[in-house]
């Protein structure tokens, strides 16, 4: 405005009357205050550091196919921070105690400030003698160290559940590593690995295999043993069962994860075997049936082709024509 033109306002010494209600240093007080955590006069605030979560831990587990689906208990080994028995977490010796840091004074973080144009502006940093607690021990713990915590391996029960799937992850929580300061525990995150079958292929909820069957089975029909995870089954095979035939065992699947009741269904293809060693018994009666079917074993030659070679003459027939005349 015109006073600022005229040298009677504006930035006059930071602490003019161009700005009401204590001047551009009370203004970016505020703002730098509010960044930095202090400065300008402002009081200080201890920043202490308080309880902290513990970390997660991550393991695996090996099962087989029918242990996921239709699930187990399985106990697992974890390594894991346990609390002091001795300090019981504080991590000062029995008998002492803690004290206020002589480096940050008790604030858990050590400040500096700078002056500028525009004041005083103050940063702070984590102090590095008590790590942030704003204590320090006056003796530690000789079993832990002053950490209050120690490792051990505990065994963990696992409930896996029916149907699930490779790959898949189990959440036990607070069974992580200790917290700090009273913290909760963080969790353990268990990976199941389920291992390969020799038959079986899983498909969400269904399960896929192949089944032989014998050529007289699929010719005329009978019972074939099928393997599934309920144990073998009975089905019936339908006389002139192509190969390559798709059945449905219905239910015969893997339970949901989300509704163990309802179960997927299993599809098994059926596949005509081919005998590779016969017996001359059994080659006779495979030959009558052939000649009995269509005879494809020995199928005659089409007359034309019967008679174009038989207007064919070898040399030795051509030279005994020459003799006989």
């Amino acid at each position: 405005g015109h006073e600022g033109v005229n040298g009677q306002g504006g930035f006059g010494g930071f602490g003019g009357q161009g700005f009401s209600g204590g001047g551009f240093e009370d203004m970016f007080g505020d703002i730098f205050g509010d960044i930095f955590g202090g400065g300008f006069g402002g009081g200080s605030r201890p920043r202490r550091r308080g309880p902290e979560r513990g970390e997660d831990i991550r393991q695996t587990v090996n099962i087989s196919f029918e242990e996921a689906a239709f699930g187990k208990k399985a106990s697992i080994k974890v390594n894991r921070s346990e609390e002091c028995s001795e300090c019981h977490g504080s991590g000062a010796k029995p008998g002492t105690s803690k004290k206020t840091c002589p480096t940050c004074h008790g604030q858990g973080e050590v400040r500096t400030v700078q002056r500028t144009p525009f004041g005083n502006i103050a940063s702070s940093r984590t102090c590095s003698t008590c790590g942030g607690d704003g204590e320090v021990l006056e003796t530690p713990c000789t079993k832990c160290s002053g950490k209050g915590s120690v490792r051990k391996v505990k065994t963990i029960e696992v409930d896996i559940p029916a149907g699930i799937d490779d790959g898949q992850m189990i959440k036990l929580g607070g069974q992580g590593e200790v917290g700090s300061k009273g913290g909760p525990r963080g969790d353990l995150l268990v990976e199941v690995v389920v291992s390969r079958h020799p038959i079986f292929q899983r498909q969400d909820v269904h399960i896929f295999s192949t089944a032989p069957i014998s050529f007289a089975q699929a010719a005329l029909g009978g019972d074939v043993r099928i393997k599934t995870v309920d144990g073998d089954v009975i089905y019936t095979v339908k006389p002139g069962t192509k190969t390559d035939t798709k059945v449905r065992l219905k239910g015969k699947g893997v339970p949901s994860l989300r509704n163990p009741q309802v179960r997927g269904d299993h599809y098994v293809t059926l596949v005509i075997q081919t005998p590779e060693k016969l017996s001359p018994e059994a080659k006779e009666v495979l030959r009558h049936f052939d000649q009995l079917t269509g005879n494809t074993l020995n199928q005659e030659e089409p007359a034309s082709e019967s008679k174009g070679k038989a207007k064919k003459k070898g040399f030795m027939d051509k030279l005994k024509e020459t003799f006989e005349e």
